[in-house]
């Protein structure tokens, strides 16, 4: 394997990873606020005890993330210094500002948080956990910043060959900020809803403390069912951002290869890409002109004319990102988000019949459910990152273009295999704790000392 190829693995693989991490981050941090705000709100100890349950839990998921984040930016001078070169006085913005604002808020009261219970006044000890849970969206938030500026550069000039800012404000109120923030965000609240979730329902099957899972798991199915519905709708409209903006991503996710007028919507497809045809092609008439313009009868462009039309403006190449990676992906994606809808739906109709501590099957599926929500971000990852390919910037540089010059396939063969042991070690010692820590017997539910949990973290 090439450079190209190395460094692309490299960086697919260590993002992946760390992107396991995140979108819990996202969304265990307001769950355990919310959480210890009920605890303020009413004294009862089953939601303190709850609360630092699920808020170690959220220690461990924390470190994890933040170890496997720093690599990505190490990559960026190692495997891709032509990229930051080119992009370095915009993307560099974004990325400094969420280190030292949004993680170091994150962070430092993270820090008081642990250290703080029984020593800060309970306001103060709750503000605490309320300002982790804002700065780590935030956090998110201005690393959504930079990667919308890929997918839709905008408030920028070329200079000396590079893309130098001239509008900032343009840059954080990109469009693509718009339409991508929202439904990553609430994904990794949905996320962390049923990771609760999931936890929960272990402990009632097993009937380790019901009453007091039974809460958490209220808490879970209101928190996850509203999150699930927010993803299907932001994700409706960042798929309507993207008709607009790269209109070859959602040929790709359709498997559309000839423009159609009014376009079907695939629910099933082999892909022959060297031939630029599918077979087996299962579709729904209509479908995919009301998703892609809300009305049945407005176009959807093809892949065959939009690279045309791309080797017109940019030169001859290929513009034609891999379709069956992008079009299962976004199956996988949507599938697995009607399938929470579902699941959630179930949860809150056994609770209205008063079934939820004793609805084993449910129990059971909510359990598998909770490794689901990291399948679906991956695939989502997928879909926005492939989707865009062969452009590192949309429009302005193709990653061929952006990976170092001089760094040669043996050194980059050494660092992904360092990493990706590193990784490993990293998975197994996190999947432990977590497995260690979320499955206490009934005696051992109660608050552990904060010494403990200071440990952990």
């Amino acid at each position: 394997m090439d450079e190209l190829l190395l460094a692309r693995w490299q960086f697919g693989i260590t993002t992946v990873y760390h992107f396991i991490f995140v979108p819990l981050t996202l969304g265990l941090a307001p769950l355990v606020a919310i959480l210890q705000t009920f605890h303020y709100r009413t004294r009862d100890e089953a939601y303190g005890r709850l609360t630092t349950f699920f808020g170690t839990l959220f220690i461990v998921n924390f470190t994890l993330g933040v170890v496997t984040g720093i690599v990505q930016e190490f990559q960026f001078g190692m495997n891709w210094s032509e990229y930051s070169r080119f992009v370095g006085d915009i993307f560099g913005i974004p990325l400094a500002i969420e280190a030292l604002l949004a993680f170091f808020l994150e962070s430092t009261f993270l820090g008081l948080w642990i250290f703080g219970r029984d020593r800060l006044p309970r306001p103060v000890h709750l503000a605490c956990i309320w300002l982790v849970a804002i700065g780590s969206n935030l956090s998110a938030i201005w690393i959504l910043i930079a990667n919308s500026w890929m997918q839709v550069p905008v408030g920028y000039v070329l200079q000396n060959g590079r893309a130098e800012l001239a509008d900032f404000v343009a840059i954080v109120l990109n469009e693509r900020v718009l339409a991508q923030a929202p439904h990553t965000i609430v994904a990794g609240w949905l996320t962390g809803g049923l990771f609760v979730l999931g936890v929960s329902a272990w402990h009632l099957l097993r009937g380790h403390e019901v009453a007091m899972f039974a809460r958490s798991a209220r808490i879970a199915l209101v928190f996850s069912f509203a999150a699930a519905l927010l993803t299907a709708t932001t994700g409706h409209g960042q798929a309507q951002n993207t008709v607009g903006n790269q209109p070859m991503k959602i040929a790709a996710m359709e498997g559309l290869w000839e423009t159609e007028e009014p376009a079907s919507f695939s629910l099933f497809a082999i892909h022959d890409q060297p031939n630029r045809r599918s077979e087996r092609d299962l579709r729904l008439p209509y479908l995919l002109s009301v998703l892609a313009h809300n009305n049945t009868t407005e176009p959807v462009r093809g892949i065959n004319e939009l690279q045309a039309e791309a080797e017109q403006r940019y030169g001859p190449g290929n513009y034609i990102p891999p379709v069956a990676w992008v079009y299962w992906s976004f199956r996988a994606m949507v599938g697995l988000g009607l399938w929470f809808l579902a699941i959630t739906l179930w949860g809150l109709v056994s609770w209205w019949r008063r079934r939820l501590e004793h609805d084993r099957v449910w129990h059971r599926l909510a359990m598998v459910t909770l490794f689901l929500p990291f399948l679906a971000n991956t695939a989502g990852w997928l879909v926005t990152e492939l989707g865009r390919q062969p452009w590192v910037v949309f429009g302005l540089m193709r990653t061929a273009d952006g990976v170092s010059p001089n760094v040669g396939p043996v050194s980059i063969w050494i660092s992904m295999i360092g990493f990706t042991l590193v990784y490993a070690l990293l998975a197994a010692v996190g999947f432990y704790l977590m497995h260690r820590l979320a499955r206490p017997a009934p005696s051992e539910a109660a608050r552990p000392e904060p010494a403990a949990v200071a440990s952990i973290y």
